[in-house]
């Protein structure tokens, strides 16, 4: 089998790792001795994940033979089972989307549907009877799945790639002569479904629109896919095409109903993985503890320790890929990596993140299959969009957001059919404390849902306003854009925004509608100017510029270090000068919240934790500076207006009397509350598919619209993105695993393993651990009553 059936082989001649087992690949006992050497402790829980066979299907009998051909001399002689499946009802005409596993080669159930009729459509007198097109979250991916088809060489197949790099010439040729198109939602959102005059001719024959990776498609981003696919939908029926969608995502909990909801549109799932695997021992480990510079034990550094497991693991020639979740981080693990080998060796690692050539990604590649590379540090397996099959070892910096993701990520060892490692290096936080010393928390139970809400009218309605300046919208646009159109639609007119006519709703202003719309956020993005030259250097979310590029700001961007000398919340631009100056800044606010109104609650005797609309406000009143070290050198004040969010969130109160008979007087209050209230957002991404920095939180002693200590969680994007409340429907197994990982924390008064948050905007002010276990005790005593 091939790479495109979920397998690929060994090179031919090239001397295995010397730790390798009877069966092929790193024996984990003896590599997991080898990694702990002298410190045991640290390996603290090994899983065994079995081996599986695979089974096979049978080619559809509408296959084109050339397709067959070509995939016969690519290596593939049977598709695996949930292949034939996938290509059976894509190419009924069926709305499907395949959820397996890594590496079980889902692109190749929907290329057998859009190979085939791209190669009969390229027949139709006008060469393109038939076009598809495929969108991805990254440029990285497009330009992999491009390669792979490529590579097959089919006649009258003409694919190309279609983002923000591809030159003006070679946009005209892909709109005029490509047949299959690879693109992201970015492309499609500013530039083809504003200009779809133009594609005319490829969207009357489009048979298929594939959506990779839409597992990544959660919370306000899945939000503003879900409008870009109604706008398609939309558009392709103004030139009487009605193309079927293919998902393909990684394992997740429910994915029938997650592509339901970003297409409008039922859709059929596959999630029975044909696809053979081979063993996996999946270790967890927890970097140890060192004395700190004020005495108390510290733990070494997540990088650190991965940066250094990736050198031994190269010592060991065994070849090991590690994850890590920033850019930066990437570059700091293989750094680590090459001071701990000799000088002779440091050239048999490398680090990889997003922005790469095609080219340098293929570089990369061989030099991988020929063992010439032995460790490679890279950001997420994602953003790869390179083949790093028959990689023997994984290493992942810290937990990678979710379980769906962490199994991803994992499986990119072992591709080839041997077995393999991973292992997980816990960061100093409290979800990463927690799952390491609670295996059953990622061994025992099912992936994450993820969590999308297509109705959100802070997304929903800037994305109207880009439909009617692509085609007037009508009555008959309701049922694809959800019951809240009509309100949304009479709130547009009066801002002024659209022009109500008999013919419909149109777009009133000069300007593009798109330009003023980034799917990666809600609401105008801020640029980031250099002062000296005007040269626009980045952008930041509007809601992150106040923290992020307020004037004196330091900011990193793609390893250059900036300080900020302006920020124009007007002309939404942040002016800033090059230069390290030696320190970091960090903004200080302040936060409170109304409760709008509660949608659902649970009583749990005297507490009640609800659910419901909410105003969060939010001022960024100063800024610290920090040495490397962590000491603060001043605080220094800032003139930044208030802002306000309305969000969804979810918050529980408590009498304050309980607390006191659980040894909480009123002075400790405070303390605690915001205690609990950082470590379960900091717990929240195990039940959710969110990320601690798309959720917030707000506690108070006393709050004015309860009467009551308060502790509430929300989502911080303009309408909920829905994590809060599936924090509210899990909130007792939540809640119980917030205080287990404070309470088995081995510290003594409070550190980021367990109640600091690196986004507080109080400084960690007050904090006590003590009495937030003593708060969560007495709140789930009472849920467990009442239940």
């Amino acid at each position: 089998m091939s790479t495109f059936a979920g397998s690929a082989s060994h090179p031919p001649g090239v001397p295995r790792a010397g730790l390798d087992d009877a069966a092929g690949g790193p024996d984990p006992a003896r590599l997991l001795r080898a990694l702990a050497g002298d410190a045991p402790e640290r390996l603290l829980h090994v899983h065994e994940v079995p081996a599986r066979s695979g089974r096979t299907g049978t080619w559809p009998s509408w296959v084109e033979p050339t397709v067959l051909g070509a995939l016969a001399g690519a290596g593939v002689t049977q598709p695996w089972s949930h292949q034939a499946e996938v290509a059976h009802l894509a190419h009924a005409g069926r709305h499907v989307v395949v959820s397996t596993g890594t590496a079980s080669g889902k692109s190749l159930g929907y290329l057998l549907p859009v190979l085939s009729d791209l190669v009969s459509g390229s027949l139709a007198p006008s060469g393109r009877g038939a076009t598809a097109l495929y969108v991805s979250p990254t440029k990285a991916l497009a330009a992999d799945q491009l390669s792979r088809v490529g590579a097959l060489a089919l006649p009258g197949v003409r694919a190309a790639t279609y983002d923000g790099d591809t030159p003006g010439d070679e946009r005209r040729w892909i709109r005029e002569h490509a047949n299959l198109v690879l693109t992201n939602p970015d492309l499609l959102h500013h530039s083809l479904l504003p200009g779809h005059e133009r594609w005319a001719p490829f969207l009357r024959a489009l048979r298929y629109v594939v959506v990779d990776e839409c597992h990544v498609y959660k919370g306000v981003f899945g939000a503003h896919l879900a409008a870009v696919l109604r706008r398609l939908r939309r558009v392709a029926g103004r030139y009487r095409a009605s193309p079927t969608f293919v998902f393909a995502s990684a394992t997740v909990a429910d994915p029938e109903e997650h592509a339901s909801k970003l297409l409008g549109m039922p859709v059929s799932p596959v999630t029975e993985d044909g696809s053979p695997r081979a063993a996996m021992t999946f270790a967890l480990w927890e970097p140890p503890l060192v004395g700190g510079p004020d005495g108390q034990p510290k733990r070494v550094s997540t990088l650190t320790e991965t940066g250094e497991l990736l050198a031994a693991c190269v010592r060991e020639d065994v070849q090991t890929v590690a994850f890590a979740r920033s850019r930066a981080a990437v570059e700091v693990v293989a750094r680590i990596a090459r001071d701990r080998l000799p000088g002779s060796d440091e050239h048999l690692v490398a680090a990889y993140r997003g922005g790469y050539l095609p080219e340098e990604r293929r570089e990369l590649e061989r030099d991988l299959r020929t063992r010439r590379l032995r460790g490679l540090s890279a950001t997420n397996a994602l953003e790869l969009g390179i083949d790093v099959s028959g990689l023997d070892a994984v290493l992942l910096a810290g937990w990678p957001g979710t379980l769906a993701s962490l199994w991803q990520q994992a499986g990119r060892a072992g591709r080839s059919g041997r077995r393999s490692l991973a292992v997980l290096v816990a960061a100093d936080d409290p979800l990463d404390t927690y799952v390491v010393h609670h295996p059953e928390a990622i061994f025992g139970r099912g992936v994450e849902a993820t969590v999308v809400d297509p109705d959100n009218p802070h997304v929903l309605a800037p994305h109207l306003a880009a439909a009617a300046a692509e085609l007037p919208l009508t009555e008959d646009d309701f049922a694809i854009f959800g019951p809240q159109t009509a309100g949304l639609l009479d709130a547009l007119v009066t801002r002024g925004i659209l022009r109500r006519r008999p013919r419909g709703w149109f777009w009133a202003r000069d300007d593009r509608p798109a330009d003023h719309l980034s799917l990666r956020g809600v609401g105008e993005p801020v640029r980031i100017v250099e002062s000296r030259t005007g040269r626009v250097i980045g952008t930041v979310d509007g809601d992150a510029a106040h923290s992020q590029v307020h004037p004196g700001a330091v900011h990193v961007h793609q390893g250059q270090t900036w300080v900020v000398t302006k920020l124009d919340l007007e002309d939404h631009a942040a002016f800033a000068v090059r230069g390290d100056p030696g320190w970091t800044t960090q903004a200080q606010s302040v936060s409170d919240f109304d409760i709008v109104g509660e949608l659902e609650h649970h009583d749990w005797g005297p507490l009640r934790c609800s659910f419901g609309h909410v105003t969060v406000r939010h001022q960024v009143v100063s800024f610290l500076r920090r040495l490397p070290g962590g000491e603060v050198l001043g605080e220094h004040p800032l003139d930044l207006p208030s802002r306000s969010l309305d969000t969804k969130a979810m918050w529980w109160t408590l009498p304050s009397e309980l607390l006191g008979a659980a040894g909480i007087d009123a002075a400790a209050i405070p303390g605690a509350a915001h205690a609990a209230e950082h470590a379960a957002i900091g717990m929240l991404p195990l039940f959710a598919t969110a990320d601690r920095w798309d959720i917030g939180g707000v506690s108070t002693d006393r709050h004015p619209d309860t009467g009551l200590p308060t502790i509430l969680i929300y989502d911080g994007h303009p309408g909920g993105a829905g994590f809060a409340e599936r924090g509210f429907r899990r909130a007792t197994t939540w809640l119980r695993a917030t205080r287990e990982a404070i309470a088995s924390c081995v510290c003594a008064t409070g550190c980021p393993a367990c109640i600091q948050s690196p986004k507080c905007g109080n400084g960690n002010e007050p904090l006590d651990k003590r009495g937030s276990v003593a708060l969560l005790d007495v709140t789930l005593r009472h849920a467990d009553e009442a239940r």
